[in-house]
């Protein structure tokens, strides 16, 4: 009978694993790039967001930028 070829060696996929279950951290924090993803760009989306309200309550206050 035939096996299929797995898709990583057995040594690299249990050394993944010991990885991932000795770091302390919560799982979607646990990859090398999850910081990026997780962390930075909700706080760049917020940042902007904020910006853009600032922005837009600082026009209407002050009567700039209205249509005639």
């Amino acid at each position: 009978m035939l096996t299929e070829t797995p898709f990583r060696p057995r040594e690299k996929l249990l050394e993944k694993q010991r990885l991932f279950q000795s770091i302390q951290r919560h799982t979607y924090l646990k990859g090398p790039m999850d910081k990026v993803t997780s962390v930075a760009i909700p706080i760049a989306l917020a940042a902007s967001s904020l910006y853009m309200i600032g922005t837009g309550i600082y026009n209407m206050s002050n009567g700039i930028g209205k249509k005639e």
